[in-house]
């Protein structure tokens, strides 16, 4: 039996938002799939994390450590090179300058949709360092959904891997249509929520949803500067440098969602094992009978602990090399330093400000909003 893939990512999405129950499509995929609620992102930026979900890798392995510096190394080999090798019809739909095929994510796609607007001054987005300006830049998820169902309407006698990437949690929130959210930045990722709606029943009405691996992650989440009890950005919570995402490695923008659905998987199951982002790839070759020739990868199949086998927790890694970008544009924040965090079992972390007697480590259980650091 063929067994197609659907990734999806949602990009800029907090866990503890896309958990909360407020939004029906996430929650109705919840209800027949596994959610890993404690999934770590390896990097708050978009290529960078993204590069880690095709590869397997950490960023330190895979190459892509800044917003727009590095492309994937030439050795990398991605998920969609491996499935394209397995017979597989590719597409992916990208809606973001952060995703360019630029940095070497088409590699393995049939066809690498990732077109979008130019700023608004008429500058390419690419060329932007500002995360917030580059924002503006984007494919709507009505776009998005409309490409994605169009394509498989042809291709859905085929053999499938379709990435399809959401941008509208990302700044400005001024979501279009609202179809829910208890404020703007959620009134835009129930909006995407809505079309990615739309994806699932186009998949139910044409008898796809069993024969169709689901894994539905986040790259990042955001900070909202006040809006949520983590929140630490902003001037007056003390981080003018952190404007959603990008500069600070608190939980709010590295536990990320990761939702996976297959037909030998438990439904509506919950799993506190800490995993990681790079797990993803080697996790899809398994659920999907895949034998890779793939070596060296930094993830680990998830596979044994989905079939309840094992409940190991794995050590997770994040960083961040924006503030150096940042510095070069905004000299005033030319203090804020790069970061490493090591992440151990939900219940430790450690935040690296590098080349900086500024150490930090968190107690994640007496201390979830990570605002007390025992290091003084």
């Amino acid at each position: 039996m063929k067994q197609n893939l659907l990734l999806i990512s949602l990009d800029t999405l907090r866990a503890d938002v896309a958990y909360s129950g407020k939004f029906k499509t996430i929650e109705k995929l919840r209800s027949c799939s596994a959610t890993f609620i404690n999934t770590i992102s390896s990097s708050p930026l978009t290529p960078c994390s993204h590069a880690s979900v095709f590869t397997g890798l950490q960023p330190y392995n895979h190459g892509v450590r800044h917003l727009f510096k590095e492309k994937l190394k030439k050795d990398t080999t991605t998920l969609a090179q491996i499935l394209k090798e397995n017979n597989y019809k590719t597409k992916a739909i990208i809606s973001c300058p952060g995703m360019n095929k630029w940095y070497g994510f088409s590699k393995g796609f049939d066809n690498y949709d990732d077109e979008i607007p130019l700023l608004a001054d008429g500058s390419d987005p690419l060329k932007t360092i500002d995360v917030k300006k580059r924002g503006t830049a984007l494919k709507r998820a009505s776009v998005v959904t409309e490409r994605a169902i169009n394509w498989l309407e042809k291709n859905k006698d085929e053999q499938f891997f379709l990435f399809i990437h959401y941008f509208d949690a990302h700044w400005p929130y001024e979501a279009p249509e609202i179809y829910g959210g208890d404020n703007a930045y959620e009134n835009e990722v129930a909006y995407s929520d809505h079309y990615l709606g739309k994806v699932f029943d186009y998949l139910e009405k044409n008898k796809l949803m069993d024969s169709t691996t689901i894994v539905c992650f986040s790259d990042h989440g955001e900070d909202l500067n006040g809006w949520y009890p983590n929140d630490k950005g902003g001037k007056k919570l003390g981080h003018p440098e952190e404007n959603g995402h990008g500069c600070l490695l608190y939980n709010q923008t590295q536990k990320v969602v990761l939702i996976i659905k297959n037909r030998i998987i438990s439904k509506k199951s919950n799993f506190n094992n800490q995993v990681r982002l790079i797990d993803v790839l080697p996790t899809i070759l398994d659920l999907l009978s895949i034998n890779s020739k793939l070596k060296n990868i930094d993830g680990i199949s998830l596979l044994p602990v989905l079939q309840k086998k094992i409940k190991d927790s794995y050590i997770g890694y994040s960083e961040t090399f924006y503030p150096e970008e940042q510095a070069k544009t905004e000299p005033s924040l030319s203090y804020v330093k790069n970061k490493k965090a090591f992440f151990f079992d939900n219940e430790f972390k450690v935040i690296n400000n590098l080349d900086s007697d500024l150490q930090e480590a968190y107690d994640l259980i007496s201390d979830i909003n990570e605002k007390y650091n025992l290091i003084k």
